[in-house]
This record gives structure tokens, sequence and C-alpha cells, in this order.
């Protein structure tokens, strides 16, 4: 079955870059995000600069990351069901971005304990965690564009 004999027909070029577009903006922050903690944990809690760090990360969330997250979910189903949900890659890429969403929220999480003045994460630990975002987006093409199954 072609991508454009789907639901969409001529529409589905169009919704399929703006589900890229929404993608690239997702994974900017979701890159930031974690540097942004790397950079935070080092901050006295309840300080000047700790509120400061406590705004760009609401920023970052509330302007960028959470708008993009949903706005490219919303595309992507409408892709999905475009494909008719047929080939185990679209499978394999929803459970992958499933799991990334769940990062996402883990992340939100960890911005609430920072607010609180706590840091439950190492350094060290947030700087492997922003690795996350290249791996997942590796893995999320090599099933898009190779479909292996």
């Amino acid at each position: 079955m072609a991508d454009y004999a789907g639901y969409l027909g001529n529409a589905y070029l169009w919704v399929k870059s703006a589900h890229v577009i929404f993608v690239i903006f997702w994974m900017a922050g979701m890159f930031m995000l974690p540097r942004y903690f790397v950079y935070h944990h080092a901050v006295i809690p309840g300080s000047p600069e700790d509120k400061l760090w406590i705004e760009r990360e609401r920023r970052l969330l509330c302007i960028i990351v959470n708008p993009a997250m949903i706005i490219a979910w919303i595309f992507g189903l409408m892709l999905a069901f475009n494909l008719g949900w047929e080939g185990g890659w679209l499978y394999a890429k929803v459970i992958l971005i499933l799991a990334f969403s769940g990062f996402h929220g883990w992340l939100s999480k960890l911005r609430k304990q920072f607010i609180a003045g706590q840091r439950p994460v190492t350094e060290r630990r947030l700087r492997l965690l922003n690795e996350i975002p290249g791996i997942v987006i590796a893995l999320a093409v090599i099933l898009v564009i190779v479909r292996p199954f």
C-alpha cells in the first residue's frame, strides 16, 4: 500500500513534514533539559541562581518540550492510522516513543524535585542521561527508514 493511499491523501506529506518538525523541536528540548539539570545541580537551593534555573527549565518544558511532544504524537498517530498500523517496525517505534515519553515524564518529575531543593540524581548520571535522546532518535530513524521488520 502506498503511503498516500490512506485517509490523509494529498495531505500525507504535509502531516509527515509537520511530524518531523515537531520531533526535532521535542528532541532539541530533550537534549537541553538534562544539560540544564547538570548546571542546576551545582547551584545552592533557594539561591537567586536556583530561581533562574527553575524558570529556565519551566520555560523550556512549557514553551517547547511539552507542546512539541504532544503535537509530534498527534501527527505521528495520524501517520500510523494512515498506514493502517502495518509493519512490525511501526509497533517497535511506538513502544520506543512510549518509553521516551516516560523518560520525558520522569525528567518533569525530576524538575519538581529540583524545585524542592532536592538533588536525587548525581551530576554524572545527569550527564549520562543526556545521551538518551540521541540513542532514541537514532533507533527511531532506523526503524522508519530501514523498516527492519
